[in-house]
């Protein structure tokens, strides 16, 4: 049944020449019973099968046909062909063009000329022994087939316009998820990316200024050796599980080798931090004003990144006998966040523009993690000399 059902969609011209051919059939027997031997039976068999063409072909021109069944009714009309059964042709054409996506102007003259149809042929065979109220009863009555059948057309039309709108709609939602879905991906790729240059140049920085001190030292005082090449060890292991857990988020479906991956950075790691960087060298004052307390994870993040990034900065930058500071103020509303090193400081190119050269990404990742939690940052060169880098991380995130 089915594939008989696709047959007929596929072959709609096929389906209409079927019932042309048998309304050609039934309208030759009114013919030939009518007007037999008479001029207007060829008139009328020319008349019935012109609309029967018209009905075969009313879907692959409706306009055209609906043009042609009109003027076939004004032949009629003229040559006093009595309606006859190849008439329901104008049914099907009015019914045809109320549905089909056209000009507007072919579905009103459809209804136009089906309304006039009844009156135009009451007038010109007016039924005999009827009153006048009778006839034009008649005329209302033999009238609504043609008004049902465009109210037919035209709501089936308007029911395939809904369905190809909720089609669209669809397909529009489908292609937003989709685009949605992209910039979700991507963003979560530059969140990692950042993640990564943190964690790489961090640990990587320490390890080349351990390396650095144990070769120096490694024949005058092993023992310091030694120690540096624990912290190397250590370092490296860190570096390590934090990339594990980065890039853990990354697989589909696969389970971690270790159990669960290294939880994020926090606003408390940033002592353990601070001395770590502590032993690569690098004096660090580090503070902490108001009344620590938990804070959301975006924000702890983020202030753990900042201060990483900075002290990272100030071991490149710096320049030899280099002193930083770092200070953590907790407000009512927000958590501050303040990083001074009395070095060198950074070129205005690479702290402003982030650098022609591929430089300062560090700053411009800074950037982008505050206002992603809807802080300010501010970072530059200090008045009396090194680099200063200042920063606001509120609660909530600004609207």
């Amino acid at each position: 049944m089915q594939r008989l059902y696709d047959f007929i969609r596929r072959h709609p011209t096929g389906v209409d020449s079927f019932w042309a051919v048998m309304l050609f059939g039934f309208s030759m027997l009114w013919v030939a019973q009518e007007t037999t031997g008479t001029e207007s039976g060829i008139e009328a068999t020319l008349v019935v099968l012109a609309l029967c063409v018209a009905v075969a072909l009313r879907r692959r021109a409706p306009e055209k046909m609906l043009l042609l069944v009109a003027a076939l009714g004004v032949t009629q009309l003229a040559l006093d062909i009595e309606p006859n059964p190849a008439d329901l042709a104008m049914l099907a054409l009015i019914y045809t063009v109320a549905a089909h996506d056209g000009p507007r102007w072919a579905s009103r003259l459809a209804l136009i000329g089906g309304l006039c149809a009844a009156t135009l042929a009451q007038l010109r065979w007016p039924a005999e022994n009827i009153s006048g109220g009778g006839k034009i009863f008649f005329t209302i009555v033999m009238s609504v087939p043609f008004a049902l059948a465009w109210v037919l057309g035209d709501s089936l039309r308007t029911r395939r316009a809904y369905f190809a709108q909720l089609e669209e709609r669809a397909s529009r939602l489908e292609r937003e998820r989709e685009a949605q879905s992209k910039v979700a991906v991507a963003a979560e790729r530059a969140r990692i990316a950042r993640e990564l240059h943190d964690v790489v140049a961090h640990n990587v920085s320490v390890m080349v200024v351990q390396a650095d001190g144990a070769a120096y030292v490694l024949d005058t005082a092993p023992d310091q050796a030694r120690q540096a090449l624990e912290t190397i060890s250590s370092t490296g292991r860190q570096a390590l599980a934090e990339m594990r857990r980065l890039l853990g988020v990354l697989r589909t479906g696969d389970a971690p080798e270790s159990g669960e991956y290294v939880p994020q950075p926090d606003v408390q790691q940033i002592e353990d931090l601070v001395e770590q960087v502590r032993s690569s060298g690098l004096a660090v004052d580090f503070k902490i004003e108001g009344t620590p307390r938990p804070l959301p994870s975006g924000v702890e993040l983020t202030a753990y990144r900042i201060v990483q990034e900075a002290l990272t900065n100030t071991r490149k930058h710096g320049g030899p006998d280099v002193g930083a500071s770092v200070r953590l103020v907790y407000f009512d509303d927000g958590l501050g966040l303040l990083v001074e090193d009395d070095g060198r400081g950074a070129s205005h190119e690479m702290y402003e523009d982030g650098g022609a050269d591929g430089k300062g990404h560090g700053l411009i990742g800074m950037r982008e993690r505050v206002g992603m939690v809807g802080g300010t940052l501010d970072a530059g060169p200090r008045p009396g000399g090194g680099f200063r880098i200042s920063a606001l991380l509120p609660l909530k995130p600004a609207p």
